[in-house]
């Protein structure tokens, strides 16, 4: 574990401080060949690209997966995974139809005229889940239940196979499970590109979404216009504000648990007091040095004045994650504004929020926690307005909008209306 101490500075400078020693990006330079060579070359390009970054002993002879290996890899896990994976996907559901709302809301004006709003899905959607050292079933099911309860008619998954040019068996199985349409083993930015621009055997999609390393993030952020993006789902972060009565063995082993996605993972605790800091510091290098994988991950601690600037400097660095391990935690929670999620109380790991308590990891990393969210249904989803407008409404309204039209200096627009008094 890569220790460092920083000073408090306040909030905002503390927080910049921290962002630039942990931050680590693809930039735009090293995504743009591999999108030229996707949009250009199509399937073999895709196929080369997949040989050279994942499947690199036995490349895949194409990218689509036969529709039947979901289901036959769902049947043959060992019960006990298969049920985890079931608790999961049934709490994810849930939590997903919560967010549903009517879908339909008519607003009456004064002037006679009515506004309609309805919600409806994307047509289609890619949802991508990471590789690499780990597999990532929950992914598959974070991402592809959403979308299918916001009622996305055709859901695309793509991620990257192993180095036997195979997908692992979880990742299929979740792919069943979540009732997903399309599967194809390609990875990276080369799957994003695939994704948004279509190839001879993939089809382009409306919404791309998913977490991802940095490649990934910056070929969605490459495309984001061209289709619809989730977030900026990063490298996985966690601050953990612990107290006085935090375990620190707790504590270190949630920090921990996040630095098993890397060496980029950036880990930050903060608290009050020094002896707490230096317990938990203790600790986590105790606990990292007995766990192979987990020793590479930056941790940074900050000891700050009091609990208020350490919400201060969590919603100034705004993390995916939020542990508040202090005895106030769920008031703490309630001035937490650009977390990712927050998890609040002794009891609240993590861990839960990446498997099985229903609500989703997918989250913003690298600061846009300011302006974004958790995935959810509302990813897949559009709104469109219907406007009527009556003789009667068209009579009142036409002078207002003559007037306005002139003054912006489009006189047509005017005329448009005022024919219609």
């Amino acid at each position: 574990m890569r220790l460092r101490r920083f000073e408090w500075e306040g909030a905002e400078r503390t927080a910049e401080d921290l962002r630039f020693w942990t931050s680590a990006s693809a930039s735009a330079r090293d995504v743009r060949p591999i999108r030229e060579e996707v949009v250009d070359g199509g399937d073999d390009a895709v196929l080369r690209l997949t040989a050279r970054f994942d499947a690199t002993e036995t490349p895949p002879k194409a990218l689509p997966v036969e529709a039947g290996e979901g289901k036959a890899a769902l049947a043959s896990l060992e019960p006990g995974i298969r049920e985890a994976m079931k608790v999961a996907a049934a709490n994810i559901r849930t939590v997903a139809e919560a967010q549903i709302g009517h879908g339909r809301h008519r607003v009456d004006l004064p002037q006679g005229q009515t506004v309609t709003v309805r919600e409806i899905p994307v047509g289609a959607a890619g949802i991508y889940a990471p590789g690499g050292k780990a597999t990532y079933p929950s992914s598959v099911l974070m991402c592809a239940i959403p979308a299918r309860v916001a009622g996305v008619e055709r859901v695309a998954l793509a991620s990257p196979p192993g180095p036997n040019g195979e997908l692992h068996p979880l990742v299929l199985a979740a792919a069943a499970l979540s009732e997903v349409d399309e599967i194809y083993a390609m990875g990276g930015a080369q799957a994003i590109f695939a994704l948004a621009y279509g190839t001879e055997t993939v089809e382009s999609v409306d919404v791309i979404a998913g977490p991802g390393n940095a490649w990934v993030q910056e070929a969605k952020r490459d495309v984001h216009g061209l289709v619809g993006i989730d977030s900026y789902a990063g490298p996985s972060e966690l601050m953990l504000i612990a107290g006085h009565d935090t375990d620190p063995d707790w504590a270190a082993l949630d920090l921990c648990s996040q630095a098993e996605h890397g060496g980029d993972s950036p880990l930050v605790a903060v608290a009050v007091e020094e002896a707490v800091l230096n317990a938990l510091a203790a600790a986590t290098e105790r606990a990292a040095s007995e766990r192979p994988g987990v020793d590479d991950a930056p941790l940074a601690l900050v000891q700050v004045p009091d609990l208020s600037n350490a919400i201060d400097l969590a919603n100034a660095f705004a993390p995916e994650h939020l542990e508040l391990l202090e005895e106030d935690a769920v008031s703490m929670a309630s001035r937490v504004t650009t977390a990712g999620c927050v998890f609040a109380g002794r009891f609240g790991a993590t861990a839960f929020g990446d498997y099985v308590a229903g609500s989703n990891h997918v989250l913003p990393t690298g600061g846009t926690g300011r302006f974004s969210g958790p995935l959810g249904p509302d990813v897949f989803r559009r709104r469109i307005a219907t406007v009527e407008v009556p003789a009667g409404a068209a009579a009142k309204l036409a002078p207002h909008v003559d007037a306005l039209a002139r003054a912006e200096g489009f006189p047509v627009h005017g005329e448009s209306a005022m024919i219609r008094r």
